[in-house]
């Protein structure tokens, strides 16, 4: 006799169970997708049938409360069914067009707006920062807020030359996937790690902590008579790594760490390939509560791309077909030593071609 199915805890429910009706009687048979006004899209199917969806901002750290007020929402307006975007955006799929209007006006009256969609800025995709990430250089939540404050009319107004995408990544680790965004805030740590000698032998373990070094910069070492480390400053790249696996490397410095700017990152292989962003500014100090260097530096590079693109043209294509140095001149960002990659390897990286543009 064969053993019956046995429901486990282990691993996700398989996503089908909840697929709105529409989209399980369509599947794979979409034939386009409009998007009539900001945050508002709208899938055609071969059938006839369309889908809407209505993009809203979240806080992307969600209470309860607010997670009920988003099903609610769901309940009256769309029989239950919504999505959350990879950027944090939640979306309402409706299938009755004449609730759309209705379901705009509650998201806004609750303080959450609603666009994102087409050539606009989306959620800032960013980590956990300063309320939870142990080795973070800088915060997420406030910066995003920050710049999201002043940001907002391209988030609920379609009026960019293309979509725009901004992330955040508390230190390089980039959690946050910021080498592959338009524009990137990247928090970086300035010094090397400080040692707590008379502590690690009885907090760390040292073959673990000396292999979690991705440069092999630190070196097993004898301090007071007691098994200790040493860090070759050259070597560090300050990822912090080592604090993860040993509490008694401290990476974190309040007076020194800071943020750092990046441009030209996507993923997108329309037009042009994928590609990595590149540093424009190299630090700008922690701020808190509002930031207003990096708020203000963000500011000026949509605006600056906003003025100078031409349509559909992502950031990376705009600057590549300016070149490098019009974009510097064009935003007043000066040109410094840290802009060149000195790392090791980092020739294998660089342009050989005689082909440059001015």
């Amino acid at each position: 006799m064969s053993a019956s199915p046995r429901k486990t805890d282990i691993g996700p429910p398989h996503y089908e169970q909840f697929l709105p009706p529409i989209i399980k009687k369509n599947y794979g048979k979409w034939l386009y997708h409009e998007n009539p006004r900001p945050g508002v899209l709208v899938h055609v199917a071969e059938s006839g049938d369309k889908l809407y969806s209505v993009r809203a901002g979240t806080p992307r750290i969600l209470n309860v409360k607010t997670i009920r007020l988003f099903a609610d929402l769901a309940d009256k307006y769309c029989g239950g069914h919504l999505r959350f975007t990879s950027r944090n955006n939640v979306e309402f799929l409706l299938t009755d067009e004449s609730k759309i209007d209705a379901l705009i006006e509650e998201l806004h009256d609750l303080g959450f707006p609603v666009g994102g969609t087409g050539n606009a800025i989306s959620a800032i995709v960013h980590t956990q920062g300063w309320v939870h990430c142990h080795s973070a250089a800088t915060d997420a939540s406030g910066v995003v807020k920050s710049l999201m404050d002043e940001l907002y009319p391209h988030f609920v107004n379609m009026d960019l030359p293309a979509k725009l995408r901004i992330a955040f990544a508390c230190c390089l680790n980039m959690c946050g996937a910021v080498h592959c965004s338009d524009i990137a805030i990247l928090g970086v740590h300035t010094r090397v790690p400080e040692i707590d000698h008379a502590n690690l032998p009885k907090m760390c373990e040292l073959p673990t902590l000396i292999a979690s070094c991705p440069t092999g910069a630190i070196r097993p070492a004898t301090v007071d008579g007691q098994q200790s480390i040493h860090i070759e400053e050259h070597l560090c790249m300050y990822c912090g790594n080592c604090f993860t696996v040993c509490p008694a490397v401290k990476i974190n410095n309040a007076k020194t760490d800071g943020l750092s700017i990046w441009v030209g990152g996507k993923v997108s292989n329309a037009r042009t390939e994928p590609k990595f962003s590149k540093l424009v500014i190299p630090f700008l100090p922690n701020n808190p509560p509002r930031w207003p260097e990096t708020v203000e530096a963000v500011k000026h590079l949509v605006e600056v791309y906003a003025a100078n693109a031409r349509k559909y043209e992502r950031m990376s294509e705009w600057v590549e077909r300016i070149g490098w140095p019009r974009f510097f001149k064009l935003t007043g960002l000066p040109f410094t030593k840290y802009h060149i990659d000195d790392f090791t390897h980092a020739g294998e990286t660089y342009k050989r071609s005689a082909q440059l543009k001015h």
